[in-house]
């Protein structure tokens, strides 16, 4: 499982020593705020966490951007130049500056509470405390580059092409994004995203006088709404959601224009494609209207295919020897991984930690936990450098 002078005991034992400097260092990471959208935030995180990281030989490069905070990638070189691994994550957190006040650090019968501790700071300590394990034996089995991103949680809409640019080069990608559910599953497949804007423009008109010359927004936005919406067939994994929906000035007056935004969830590429279709060839019922459609696929599904299942059945027999289960998820939600894995690059996704209440107040890791998967993850590196 682990190197051969480091037994799956010895690196679990060592590990589980250092589980109250695994709570101080997660405690720091999530006392550093970093709300995605707070460039200033984003890089104090990203320079207390690059500190750690360096300490063990890793060559830092920060990618800098004038609206995102930076990308953080630390590359460490190892005894073989393959395989190339990558660590993915991300720093940004949804939560605004200010909310440590309403929702301390707390550690409560060993759940660590705060913003970001599940998703996904505790990934990024486990990655650190993983990486210094296998440092311990001297160099690294493998070449292997860590990025965490800054925007992660908006669409990663400045990190993409550096996620996409640095995965190129990988054999394989493990995302320390958090685990499915509180027996710490992995994410084999996710969802794809989508999202849509549908603008519709109507002829406003005064509701009591002239009703009949007034073309409603309001009322075109509804049937096309019903129309896109009845494309879901959740049963096979498919859901076209209008989330938000708006128009209209006030309640005299027929509405001159209207828009609704929809979230698109899909497992395979052939329903992404149908929802494109359909939503490129609207037409509208009230010909007096008119209708305009933006947006698109944002991340691509992330499909469980025979390399995937391959690297999930490594982790799952490093877990074995240390003896706990380790299962596997497919989850509606997505992550960066859904961009490597689009890609063609194995991917292997819910690393982090274990825990609930991702972007929720009552959000938590398991302490205990933390030193286990740090354990999955060292020994998962060693047994794909083999």
């Amino acid at each position: 499982m682990a190197p051969s002078n480091l037994s799956a005991a010895t690196l679990l034992v060592s590990l589980t020593t250092q589980q109250a400097q695994m709570t101080a260092t997660l405690r720091r990471y999530v006392e550093c705020e970093s709300p995605s959208q707070t460039p200033a935030a984003l890089e104090a995180v990203a320079a207390l966490v690059a500190a750690d990281f360096a300490e063990l030989g890793g060559k830092v490069k920060l990618h800098k951007s004038k609206t995102y905070g930076p990308a953080l990638e630390i590359a460490f070189r190892g005894a073989r130049r393959k395989p190339r691994l990558l660590l993915l994550g991300h720093m940004d957190t949804v939560y605004p500056l200010g909310t440590l006040a309403r929702m301390p650090w707390t550690d409560k019968g060993g759940k660590l509470a705060g913003p970001g501790t599940f998703d996904m700071k505790a990934g990024i300590v486990q990655a650190l405390f993983a990486l210094r394990a296998l440092r311990q034996r001297g160099e690294l089995p493998c070449n292997l580059t860590l990025l965490l991103v800054p925007d992660e949680e908006i669409g990663s809409p400045f990190s993409q092409p550096i996620t996409e640019r640095t995965a190129k080069k990988a054999d394989a990608v493990l995302v320390i994004e958090p685990a499915a559910g509180e027996d710490g599953a992995c994410k084999t497949s996710r969802k794809g995203v989508a999202r849509y804007t549908l603008r519709v423009h109507g002829i406003a008109a005064h509701s009591g006088l002239d009703f009949a010359r007034g073309a409603s927004a309001i009322v075109e936005a509804a049937h096309q709404v019903l129309e896109l919406s009845a494309l879901s067939h959740a049963k096979e994994g498919l859901t076209v959601n209008a989330g938000v929906i708006a128009g209209g000035t006030r309640p005299n007056v027929v509405a001159g224009l209207a828009e609704a935004t929809f979230d698109v969830r899909f497992n395979k590429a052939s329903q992404a494609a149908r929802v494109e279709r359909a939503m490129r060839k609207v037409k509208p019922k009230d010909k007096r209207c008119t209708l305009e459609v933006t947006g698109g696929v944002e991340r691509g599904c992330f499909e469980r295919t025979a390399a995937t299942a391959r690297l999930y059945k490594v982790a799952a027999r490093v877990a074995r020897d240390l003896g706990f289960p380790l299962g596997e998820a497919a989850v509606g939600g997505a992550s960066d991984g859904n961009l490597t894995s689009s890609m063609g690059i194995p991917t292997l996704d819910g690393l982090g930690g274990v825990g609930d209440g991702a972007h929720a107040p009552h959000e938590f890791v398991f302490a205990h936990e933390l030193p286990r998967r740090a354990a999955v993850l060292a020994g998962l590196i060693a047994e794909l450098a083999k």
